[in-house]
């Protein structure tokens, strides 16, 4: 009975495709918008808890944690101020810190950030579950007067702009779309590229400090000094040390001691500074942008709402078209429960159509986006299984379209068999 009724449903949905086919793609734009917006809600996190391991603080000018996490990490912003390498060493000083790796940024190229930093960079520095950094091909910057002038790039860098080893590049001094004035007179040599990473390290140049140091010498406020220019070669003669960085990554000898050393930090008389965890930061980043997730998600629920009303209204909007059928189904000895789970099957094939149709076109979209989204916002998304929330929004949709097509099956239960039969004045 359940086989008949069920091959019954299928056929009286095909007869009436062109009416049902617009219930079916407006169940299939909810299941799409729902189903996109979670994997990319999933995969932004997914995206932004990877970028970072093994760092335990993350010192900088004392600001919010989220402004110091997003443009010392995820080279999103700038810093409202430098801090001093003498703070740092200061920092540096305390028992329970094993490593410190400072960073500058403030230079870009072709539109990716400029990273001046140490070796102990690609010694320290981990992402994912604590993977370390790892060479496609050369090798890191030498951090000596010798390779002053040596860059390794992120794969991403290399891949969109044709990079290899051995190949020079100049330097743009500030970030952000508007291109502003070149370091010409100190060119830098590739010498490494990294393997890539799902992190903005693929998007980034790195360099020692001291080079950052020297293709600044001759500028002032942030502008070259007029008629006054320091060669390459010339600038390996001054005194190259950093004065400034923008943040650093701190390492400790235990997790144990992560709150002594940050409230070290906050009591550092020499300038205000302050120490976040990143975990913490970005618990923080998501608390802030949820109302966002939180509309989106409302947005897409109302319209599989609206989906389904939809269909509601379709159904019983052709129930007085179909009294007569019915009731010949009743005639013929059809009980009321059959005629009730044949409008509930109906509705419930159109759901279960518009949830494929949407599922499809997400994955689909996902599969075609995801290397622009990945190569402009560094987001990798995942054409993956449905996870268990993907799962729980597919059933909780199908769950409701069955629901919504019971209200015309107990109309039409609650017909009589003498109302479809008797002639309609």
């Amino acid at each position: 009975m359940i086989g008949g009724l069920a091959t019954l449903a299928a056929r009286s949905a095909w007869n009436r495709r062109y009416t049902l086919g617009l219930t079916v793609l407006s169940i299939a734009l909810a299941t799409f918008l729902l189903l996109v917006v979670e994997r990319v809600r999933e995969d932004v996190r997914e995206s932004f808890t990877q970028s970072v391991s093994g760092t335990d603080l993350i010192v900088g000018a004392r600001t919010g944690s989220v402004q110091l996490l997003l443009y010392s990490v995820f080279r999103i912003g700038s810093a409202t101020n430098n801090i001093r390498t003498e703070s740092l060493e200061h920092v540096a000083r305390h028992r329970a810190v094993a490593w410190i790796v400072p960073m500058s940024l403030g230079d870009s190229h072709r539109g990716y950030a400029v990273l001046g930093t140490t070796t102990g960079y690609f010694e320290h520095f981990r992402y994912g579950d604590r993977q370390p950094l790892a060479m496609a091909t050369g090798r890191p910057f030498a951090g000596t007067l010798d390779g002053l002038y040596e860059a390794v790039l992120g794969a991403e860098v290399a891949e969109r702009l044709g990079y290899v080893i051995g190949q020079q590049i100049t330097l743009t001094h500030g970030t952000g779309s508007t291109p502003g004035v070149e370091h010409a007179d100190k060119p830098f040599t590739i010498v490494g590229i990294l393997q890539p990473t799902g992190t903005p390290v693929d998007r980034t140049v790195h360099v020692s400090l001291e080079a950052i140091t020297a293709i600044h010498l001759d500028w002032a406020g942030g502008a070259p000094m007029p008629g006054f220019s320091i060669p390459a070669e010339a600038a390996r003669k001054f005194d190259l040390a950093p004065k400034e960085v923008t943040a650093a990554l701190v390492g400790l000898r235990g997790r144990a001691a992560v709150f002594a050393v940050q409230r070290h930090v906050a009591e550092y008389t020499g300038e205000p500074l302050m120490a976040v965890l990143p975990g913490v930061a970005l618990d923080e980043l998501w608390q802030a942008i949820g109302l966002g997730e939180r509309a989106l998600q409302g947005v897409s629920v109302l319209v599989a709402l609206v989906s389904l009303a939809g269909l509601v209204s379709v159904v019983l909007a052709s129930l007085n078209e179909r009294r007569r059928e019915l009731a010949v189904l009743r005639a013929v000895g059809a009980a009321p429960r059959h005629v009730l789970w044949l409008l509930a099957g109906e509705g419930l094939l159109v759901t279960l159509a518009g949830l494929a149709l949407g599922a499809v076109a997400a994955w689909t979209a996902i599969a075609l986006a995801g290397p622009w989204v990945q190569a402009s916002q560094g987001i990798a998304l995942q054409v993956a299984l449905p996870t268990v929330t993907q799962w729980m929004v597919i059933g909780g949709v199908a769950a409701a379209g069955l629901l919504a097509s019971l209200v015309p099956g107990w109309r039409a239960y609650r017909l009589s068999l003498s109302d479809g039969l008797s002639p309609r004045v």
